[in-house]
């Protein structure tokens, strides 16, 4: 049993990840995820952070090892074919976050999880929005940078998010039909969506 949590930057997600686990008794990995692919490849913590969110820029940064081998579910478009170390890293990812997945009561934050954990039964895949005017003052005051630029990062973030989903799993990033829920944390809080989450997981019998 596990929950995924895609989420919009600024729209609450480690937030709602945390009530979530702590009403249901559960595991979180979001910093964890980070730890345990930075191990495994030898890339830089900062590096594999920002895979979601920095996806042109990781390309360019690498170019060493063969692509020949990538998992079943993922879907390469000719401009990733000649950035090899991608591949490894984006095969690695998957393999975490596969590996998570076949743990017990454990909430999973972003990472594709949605994706690669897709035909796993025994899960809930949860998608959080917010409009962007409450997304830009939550980042306005989690980067205490001007509006503008507020904007411009989450615009860039979301945008690098949805092509990391498309260029890797050939999936929509934003279409609802992947998610048991869409929640408007926007105007539900973050509470509010952790409560719907921990109901219909209790529904379950989780």
């Amino acid at each position: 049993m596990f929950i995924t949590i895609s989420r919009q930057y600024s729209a609450g997600g480690s937030i709602v990840a945390l009530a979530v686990a702590k009403a249901l008794d559960w595991d979180v990995v979001d910093d964890a995820f980070i730890e345990e692919v930075a191990e495994r490849t030898g890339f830089a913590r900062e590096e594999i952070e920002g895979l979601e969110e920095r996806v042109p820029s990781f390309i360019e940064r690498f170019a060493q090892s063969s692509a020949a081998s990538l998992p079943e579910n993922l879907v390469v478009s000719p401009n990733w074919i000649d950035q090899p170390d991608v591949m490894r890293l984006a095969q690695v990812t998957r393999d975490v976050v596969e590996d998570l997945g076949r743990r017990d009561r454990v909430v999973l934050v972003g990472r594709a999880a949605a994706a690669v954990l897709a035909r796993e039964r025994n899960a809930i895949h949860v998608r959080l929005v917010a409009p962007i005017e409450y997304r830009v003052r939550q980042a306005i005051e989690r980067l205490g940078v001007p509006e503008k630029k507020a904007q411009s990062h989450l615009e860039e973030i979301d945008d690098n998010r949805a092509r990391y989903h498309l260029e890797l799993y050939d999936r929509d990033w934003n279409d609802p039909i992947h998610y048991h829920f869409v929640l408007n944390t926007g105007l539900i809080g973050s509470e509010g969506a952790a409560q719907v989450i921990v109901e219909y997981a209790r529904e379950l019998g989780w």
